[in-house]
């Protein structure tokens, strides 16, 4: 997933950093990754795994499509909204409802399983799944497969 997301920064003309190159950025050593100016610059000093330096990335290029201007302040209301765009869109990037059902048909039996089968953090995967709640209710049909989604379960239909 790494490569697929490098490919799509490069063809839209995103420029990768990471903290290692460009020690100024990071100030605060809790930031892990911000977006600016087609720019996405990553503090690996922050990010502790590959795994969640993926989930970083998909964030900050979902701020490449969704966001505009300064939103560092994220006290404000449009900040918020513009950073939730964002990690939504890093969701349905990585943690599609196809690749869901995937993970499932591969044998994983519980969160941890289906983290490890997309290559992303619980953490992700249990944000992904509050999202696609809000999005689509309790449950969705994709194909001949029904994902519930509190708690997560994927059953196929006999169609």
């Amino acid at each position: 997933m790494i490569d697929k997301l490098l490919e799509e920064a490069e063809l839209a003309g995103i420029l990768v950093v990471e903290e290692r190159d460009y020690h100024v950025i990071f100030k605060n050593n809790k930031l892990k990754g911000l977006y600016f100016d087609n720019i996405i610059a990553l503090n690996n000093r922050a990010i502790t795994t590959k795994t969640e330096w993926v989930c970083i990335f998909a964030e900050e290029l979902g701020h490449h499509y969704t966001s505009y201007g300064n939103i560092l302040d994220v006290k404000g209301i449009p900040s918020r909204k513009q950073e939730k765009r964002a990690r939504n869109w890093g969701y349905e990037k990585l943690v599609t409802l196809q690749g869901l059902i995937q993970a499932c048909e591969a044998g994983a039996r519980n969160r941890y399983e289906i983290a490890d089968f997309l290559n992303v953090t619980e953490e992700y995967i249990e944000e992904s799944i509050k999202h696609y709640l809000e999005k689509y209710g309790q449950s969705k049909k994709i194909g001949n497969h029904i994902i519930c989604f509190d708690p997560l379960r994927i059953f196929k239909t006999l169609e």
